[in-house]
């Protein structure tokens, strides 16, 4: 998958929480909204918030459905409420996907 696949596919399923995430899925839409952010932080703060906003959702969705092709439960996304905790939660995107079918996909 691409970058615009991943963007595509993200707004997309705006709120889309049951389902499956690919890593470059993940991973794209994550660099999307790093490289977005800084640069409406630069050049508009208010625009930075609006984006912000409008994002957010679509990125909580594509963590929950990441961790769940992961064979992992999406609850976990609860561990970036955790400072430094949280950072668990960057190591549990980056593990494969896992092929077959897992007791979390189709749960929230």
């Amino acid at each position: 998958m691409n970058m615009i696949e991943a963007i595509t596919s993200c707004f997309s399923k705006y709120a889309t929480f049951t389902g499956r995430a690919s890593r470059s899925e993940y991973w794209w839409f994550v660099l999307f909204i790093c490289v977005t952010s800084f640069v409406t932080a630069v050049l508009q703060p208010l625009l930075y918030f609006g984006f912000l906003l409008a994002s957010f959702l679509p990125s909580l969705a594509v963590q929950c459905r990441r961790l769940r092709d992961a064979g992992l439960s999406p609850w976990f996304v609860l561990l970036g409420l955790i400072p430094l905790i949280g950072v668990a939660l960057l190591f549990m995107c980056i593990v494969p996907s896992k092929i077959e079918d897992n007791r979390y996909v189709n749960s929230l």
